[in-house]
């Protein structure tokens, strides 16, 4: 018999993504969508397609992810962002999953195809990568970490071979304020965990993710996307360990 599962999604205005992550998972069990504080018509677009919509406070996506994998109550969690999209591919490989009763598997981490500002990116490292995904409830939590969080699994995982669509950072200016904010709690991390930044790491750690992405990891086969990739991902990297020494300025000041 096949086991059920669980989709879940955390929201905060996501009214223009949210139908398309949505309409790949008519065929789930349930849906679940815990909403940190939307503004706009989040809310009333997660209600056209499921009566699981609960509203959590904000404490650091850690917290928000147990707490909306809480709400669940079908054999398997699939989890999934607002920004990202099911192909039928993948469906038709967690279906054959649940099928099979989970294949002895606790665990699966799913591969992401980034669209990055319009363009499909396969290469500079950012295809395939991998995300635990699909697991076993009350088998999988999210640690604590500021950013670059992951799912703990206990039990045995495996990878799948399909994978989704992540459409991440549909314009210039949302890739910048998304970066201002991530470079910054990036920074206040490493500040926590005593982390200097030295001229070095400012001056050539930039380089190395650079020449990492668009050379080592074959981003120059993605043409100009994978350049634009490469660049702005420098750009990120050098503003991060620049916020860093701004911070142990502030403090010896």
């Amino acid at each position: 018999m096949s086991e059920t599962i669980s989709a879940v999604l955390i929201t905060l205005n996501e009214e223009k993504n949210l139908p398309r992550a949505l309409a790949g998972l008519h065929w789930v069990d349930e849906i679940i969508i815990a909403d940190t504080g939307s503004i706009d018509n989040t809310l009333e677009v997660a209600r056209g397609y499921t009566k699981n919509v609960f509203s959590i406070p904000w404490q650091g996506f850690g917290d928000a992810y147990n707490r909306a994998l809480d709400f669940a109550t079908r054999d398997w969690i699939y989890f999934i962002h607002a920004d990202e999209e099911m192909t039928p591919e993948l469906e038709s490989e967690i279906r054959a999953v649940l099928a099979d009763g989970g294949r002895g598997v606790t665990g699966y981490y799913v591969a992401r195809l980034p669209n990055f500002l319009g363009y499909w990116l396969r290469h500079g490292g950012w295809y395939p990568s991998y995300e635990m995904r699909l697991f076993r409830r009350g088998k999988g939590r999210c640690n604590a970490r500021v950013v670059h969080q992951d799912v703990i699994i206990e039990g045995k995982t495996s990878y799948l071979k399909s994978y989704l669509l992540h459409y991440t950072d549909p314009s210039m200016e949302t890739y910048l304020e998304k970066m201002n904010r991530v470079t910054t709690m990036a920074a206040l991390e490493l500040f926590d965990k005593r982390r200097k930044s030295s001229l070095g790491d400012i001056a050539f750690r930039p380089l190395a993710v650079f020449f990492k992405m668009f050379m080592a990891k074959c981003g120059f086969l993605d043409g100009f996307p994978g350049l634009l990739a490469a660049s702005l991902s420098l750009m990120h990297v050098f503003i991060k360990y620049v916020k860093l020494r701004m911070l142990w300025r502030n403090k010896t000041a």
